[in-house]
């Protein structure tokens, strides 16, 4: 893989420097690296430098530092991610793809996957966690299937919340801004002699964009309120659960308008629903047993059940000629005749197309019907407004098993089983329900041969009552030249599995309510549908990676070095609509570059943060290549002034966001205040933008370029 000279000659300095300092390397292998362990990339507890890829870590103090508001915010800060806004639906993709479609990022709350099984996306602002009850979220930069499954393509982001025992007391936050900000937070924590618990109630509100690329008002208002409780029971000296719950429920506003047919239309603005808002409540419950056969011999069952609704039922107008049983039949036979049709019809040619002898037959019944429906005083055909349901319902059950054993200090292995079911139901999209299971099979090792060399190994097998079975290996040599510095040398390959929509969707829309009647029906179906082809297979990705973690404790730096090449083929790339639905396998990607990532704690006040991703991709469907940027990344200042005072200053941007420049300050000042035995928190968080641009997609505007909030938290 071509590395370009900047970017070698600065691994090959970090690599002379430590081989210089082979002398004293001994005395470095005494003791620990002072660094939490690394939990994510392979299930087992390591330090970052024998981890067999590239870890960003956004610890506690950092999460709080940024002033971020809501999780997508937060992966700016991890190299390569890339965070897009449509409305007030956020796509993260990690080195890019399309950007409408996020479907290859595996997302874990506590271990407990928040990927959705039947429209593979993850709702990152309904993800019911708030960000105050977050302790620390792991992000592994590059394929994991091996150790999480199918849909842990590219990435996984691992959302690790606080253990009640750290949150023992009352803790109260408010915050209020412009552009509509009105969040609130509240957790109490409770301890007895064998257990801990933590509650904590919080909602989000805002009104997103202020207007498209036309100047309208946009529908993008947002609320939610969240409820998380979790309780740490000790069974014994040896045994443990874990039991969490986590209710959301929320409004999202939807445009009240849609992509208006190959017809004419003569509906106005006004007759259509302003209502049209998603009504989402979901919940999601787990437990788990930890239970120590011996000092090297751990074993955990884990248990969870997760329930998203979507509810959206709203009336929209169409041209009545839309409703016609001989046009959904034309459809079937051939979606681009009836595109050819409707050219005719808006150039007032009231003849069929050329055609099969069935096609113009039923073509020549349509025209009828149009000239049937002309609106003698306007001369365009009318329409008829109705209620459609785009009601949407997913479910999972997950059971997984694990065993980790240290068979010597050089030797320990990790393996497991899980089961799970997927459900999904939408008249809809999927003409009601669907489902699938999955069984897997999971295993690693990690072998110490001597001090400086680890070999890694593991496979995930994986079988998808959808998809049929796959084998996701991995391989990694990591050369430690001390504890806290190695080289790695990394092989893996994953899988992602397409999801039910992708593969059987059933979209169709029967619109109830029709006022007036359309062609003498009140209920009718819309003439466009569109169905899966059933036959769609798993997504698979090659990647080859070098790189370097270190970590200079004498002067508290942390630097991690990633030189990547990966390649994905049968990608699902087309984006999916009603009138143009053809997924297919037919797409590659391939992407190779370099990532940075440096953490810097200059002195005992001050921290610097920094993180460059550069890209370079060759994709063979457009949209893929579009959204990518070269060069992208984030700079950060952390400052404890004293006396209470402290402030935060981070710098955002990338070349091209799916096309757009992007580039932002954040500034946030805080005072902490002792009351006695509690501490009040006041602190102030300005965003300016510094480009001129919208956020990702044209119709995403503010009407200024920053925006201001202040925030209260008193904790006792």
């Amino acid at each position: 893989m071509p590395v370009s000279p900047p970017l070698r000659n600065s691994l090959a300095l970090c690599i002379g420097l430590l081989a210089g300092a082979e002398a004293s390397a001994d005395d470095l292998f005494v003791g620990s690296t002072d660094l939490p362990p690394v939990l994510t990339a392979t299930r087992l507890k390591q330090s970052p430098a024998e981890v067999p890829g590239s870890v960003s870590v956004l610890d506690r103090e950092l999460i709080r530092a940024s002033g971020a508001r809501e999780l997508s915010e937060l992966l700016r800060l991890v190299p390569g991610m890339l965070v897009v806004s449509d409305g007030n639906l956020t796509t993260v993709n990690y080195h890019g793809s399309n950007a409408a479609q996020a479907r290859r990022l595996q997302v874990l709350v506590d271990g407990r996957s928040v990927y959705h099984p039947g429209f593979a996306r993850v709702d990152w602002s309904d993800i019911p966690v708030a960000i105050e009850d977050i302790e620390r979220i792991e992000v592994f930069r590059g394929p994991n299937t091996v150790s999480y499954g199918a849909n842990a393509l590219m990435a996984v982001i691992n959302i690790i919340t606080r253990a009640p025992r750290d949150a023992h007391g009352t803790r109260l936050k408010i915050t209020r801004g412009q552009r509509g900000i009105a969040d609130w937070y509240a957790s109490q924590g409770e301890g007895w002699q064998t257990g801990d618990l933590r509650l904590s109630l919080s909602g989000w509100q805002d009104d997103g964009f202020d207007r498209d690329r036309d100047g309208e008002e946009v529908r993008d208002d947002r609320r939610l309120n969240r409820l998380n409780l979790r309780v740490q029971q000790e069974l014994g000296h040896s045994q443990s659960l874990d039991w969490q719950l986590a209710l959301k429920e929320g409004t999202s506003q939807a445009p009240n308008s849609y992509e208006k047919s190959v017809f004419p239309i003569a509906a106005q603005p006004a007759e259509q629903d302003d209502a049209a808002d998603v009504r989402a409540r979901d919940y999601a419950t787990s437990l788990r047993w930890n239970l120590d056969l011996a000092p090297d011999h751990r074993l955990y069952v884990q248990s969870s059940l997760q329930h998203w609704e979507r509810l959206r039922e709203w009336r929209a107008c169409e041209a009545q000629i839309a409703f016609s049983p001989q046009l959904h039949q034309l459809w079937s036979l051939s979606p681009d005749y009836v595109r050819r049709l409707g050219r005719n019809l808006r150039r007032g040619i009231m003849t069929p197309p050329d055609g099969s002898a069935e096609q113009e037959a039923l073509a020549g019944q349509v025209i009828d019907q149009a000239l049937a429906t002309v609106d003698p005083r306007t001369g365009t055909l009318a329409h008829s407004c109705g209620l459609i349901n785009e009601d949407t319902r997913e479910d999972r059950f997950d059971l997984e098993l694990q065993d980790t054993l240290s068979l010597s200090d050089d030797l320990r292995l990790v393996s497991g089983l899980s089961y799970r079911h997927d459900r999904a139901d939408s008249e809809t999209y999927l003409g009601g329900n669907l489902s699938k299971d999955i069984g897997r099979a999971f295993g690693q090792f990690e072998w110490h041969p001597d001090r400086h060399w680890l070999l890694q190994g593991g496979a995930m097998l994986e079988h998808d009552s959808s998809a049929g079975e796959s084998l996701s290996p991995r391989l990694a040599l990591n050369y430690l030249l001390t504890p806290a510095h190695s080289l790695r040398a990394v092989y893996s390959e994953a899988v992602r599995s397409p999801d039910m929509f992708e593969n059987d969707a059933d979209w169709g829309y029967r619109v109830r309510d029709l006022r007036p009647a359309a062609l003498g029906q009140g209920e009718a179906w819309y003439f466009a549908h569109a169905r899966g082809r059933g036959d769609l297979e798993q997504e698979h990705m090659r990647s080859r990676e070098l790189g370097y973690n270190g970590h200079f404790a004498d002067i508290g730096l942390r630097v991690d070095v990633k030189l990547f090449h990966d390649e994905i083929t049968n990608l699902i790339s087309e984006t999916l609509t009603l009138e143009e639905f053809m997924p297919s396998n037919a797409n590659t990607l391939r992407l190779r570059g370099a990532e940075t990532e440096v953490d810097w704690r200059l002195t005992a006040r001050d921290r610097l943060r920094l993180g460059h991703a550069r890209l370079e991709l060759d994709a063979s469907y457009p949209k893929d290549q579009d959204v990518s940027p070269r060069h992208s990344g984030s700079a950060g200042w952390l400052r404890d002034w004293g006396r209470g005072w402290s402030s935060t200053l981070f710098y955002y941007g990338a070349d091209a966001l799916n096309e757009y420049r992007f580039e932002r300050l954040d500034l946030r000042l805080a005072k902490r205040l002792p009351l006695a035995s509690s501490q009040l928190e006041l602190a102030g968080v300005l965003q300016q933008r510094l480009d001129d641009e919208p956020l990702g997609w044209s119709d995403n505007n503010y009407d200024a370029r920053q925006v201001f909030w202040l925030t209260a938290e008193l904790e006792f």
